[in-house]
């Protein structure tokens, strides 16, 4: 088995410079708890819910609800359910922007087991406790759900990947994360009432997660929030985000927009301030960042799977980008994440 690599995309972003991102994150609706802690000792896996079963089983009503992980100890991987594993490590936070079937598991290979074989169903008195492994290497997780209208989480745009991982930087947001997880750890081991779990604790952490994360997309600081919402811009970001690996032209983009081409490229440069293909390409290096991060995949890999078919090309777009080739940029982050 590949070793897992360390260090990730949103760790030395500074969350305060993307002023128009801040306020939108600051006006959403969450509603939300942390719904349990799990005890993982090595081998152990385990398979989620579907997201209407999430949905049903935490937030009766709701379509489909935002997942996130705190990983309180030790180290382990997180999949999209068909997707690639990416990795996490103490501190770090998983977020499933919307609730999306998935899998995880730690170092070892073990059998994958459905999640809901592993706990007593709801309604709970007090925050249940999973256990589950073979006795080995422990790893802790603190899980919880928020629920929210806003088109920033709506499936059909696909703003966010699948599944991403934020490490915060350290100073104050780390030291609050781990604050959080010993309260949430606290509550647990104690058998308090659920009811007595502050709801602002989860939706305090999740905006912050998000604004680390979006904190180098593009544009995120000139519109892409206005974005999302455009009725000319949102349907040709939610063809980008969805298929970020086609290779989309301005009049297929267009067309899915039931626009002109013209008034396409307008809109991108006014509200974006790029035009669509330079957006496009902006996003790729977005994901790319995030895969070289969290998962093991080679260079060649992420390149494809981001649209580029020859290397090279990606790793010259990944250098203007960043500054960095894409081997260089991810041993910077693995050395930074070891000192951590």
């Amino acid at each position: 088995m590949p070793e897992p690599q360390t260090g990730h995309d949103r760790g030395t972003a500074d969350p305060d410079r993307n002023t128009a991102l801040a306020a939108a994150l600051d006006r959403l609706s969450l509603e939300g708890a942390i719904f349990f802690r799990s005890e993982f000792t090595e081998c152990w896996a385990y398979r989620s819910l579907t997201p209407e079963g999430m949905a049903e089983t935490l937030h009766p009503g709701a379509r489909r609800l935002i997942i996130f992980h705190i990983v309180a100890a030790g180290r382990c991987w997180v999949s999209p359910h068909g997707g690639e594993r990416r990795w996490a490590d103490r501190g770090d936070v998983i977020v499933l922007p919307y609730g999306d079937q998935h899998e995880m598991g730690g170092l070892q290979e073990a059998e994958v087991v459905p999640i809901e074989t592993l706990f007593e169903p709801p309604p709970w008195d007090s925050l249940p406790i999973v256990r589950h492994g073979e006795g080995g290497d422990r790893t802790d997780i603190v899980c919880g759900y928020l629920h929210s209208g806003d088109p920033l989480f709506d499936p059909g745009l696909r703003a966010f990947p699948p599944v991403f991982v934020v490490r915060p930087p350290e100073g104050p947001m780390a030291q609050w994360v781990r604050s959080s997880i010993d309260y949430a750890v606290a509550v647990s081991e104690n058998s308090l009432p659920t009811g007595s779990i502050p709801t602002q604790l989860p939706e305090l952490l999740l905006v912050e997660a998000v604004r680390l994360h979006l904190a180098s997309a593009p544009a995120a600081d000139n519109g892409w929030i206005a974005a999302i919402r455009d009725p000319v811009l949102a349907p040709a970001l939610a063809q980008l985000h969805a298929h970020p690996g086609h290779k989309w032209t301005v009049a297929e983009l267009a067309s899915s927009a039931a626009v002109s081409r013209s008034l396409l490229d307008e809109r991108f440069r006014k509200v974006l301030g790029r035009s669509p293909i330079r957006y496009l390409t902006d996003w790729r290096m977005h994901l790319a960042t995030g895969l070289l991060a969290t998962t093991d995949h080679g260079v060649a890999v992420i390149a494809r799977r981001v649209g580029y078919d020859a290397e090279e090309a990606f790793s010259r777009a990944f250098k203007r980008a960043t500054g960095s080739s894409p081997g260089t940029w991810r041993a910077a982050k693995t050395a930074v994440a070891r000192e951590l």
